[in-house]
């Protein structure tokens, strides 16, 4: 069975993007490290609808994986348009819980994982169902105050690594249960 694996970037006070879902703090970041071992374990992948929208507007519409990607939503969106990476992205919008698909995303990974691409929300209901297995976070050095948090759920988690690339603290931590009083 894959991982199920929250793959984020995050400010130091927990969030993952601004009130107005901008990640301008991000991209500001001088960053010429990438984490190509995580993407080479990937298989698919699941985001919710801001980040999905966020995608094709940061990518001229075009899409930019070739792995299948399910996007939770409850509203019509459009397809991405084709690009040099698919001639037909493999994008399945999925409404109801992450639990109505979750068999069938670990099926389309092969010996992969499943990464859950942003959105705090989206992560929040496979902690919900009991279905995520690792929280992987790139800690940036900014604070925003407010805005959309990192993970809105209580839990107990292990740290399994620690390591930094250019201005970011990496932190992968099991999760191992919703906090001990919540239970």
């Amino acid at each position: 069975m894959p991982r199920t694996v929250y793959y984020t970037a995050t400010t130091l006070d927990g969030y993952i993007a601004d009130p107005s879902d901008s990640l301008e703090w991000l991209l500001r970041q001088p960053n010429d490290e990438s984490d190509d071992n995580f993407f080479a374990g990937i298989g698919a992948t699941v985001m919710g609808a801001t980040t999905y929208e966020w995608l094709l507007r940061n990518h001229d519409g075009a899409w930019p994986y070739s792995i299948p990607t399910w996007v939770m939503t409850h509203r019509d969106l459009p397809k991405p348009s084709k690009d040099e990476v698919s001639e037909d992205p493999d994008i399945r919008f999925a409404k109801g819980s992450v639990a109505d698909y979750y068999v069938e995303m670990c099926m389309a990974t092969g010996d992969h994982d499943l990464w859950i691409m942003g959105g705090g929300g989206v992560a929040g209901q496979f902690v919900d169902e009991g279905l995520l297995d690792e929280i992987i976070t790139w800690t940036a050095p900014v604070t925003l105050g407010s805005g959309r948090p990192l993970l809105p759920r209580r839990l107990d988690l292990e740290l399994l690594d620690v390591d930094w690339k250019g201005p970011f603290v990496v932190s992968r931590h099991k999760v191992v249960d919703a906090l001990a009083e919540d239970q």
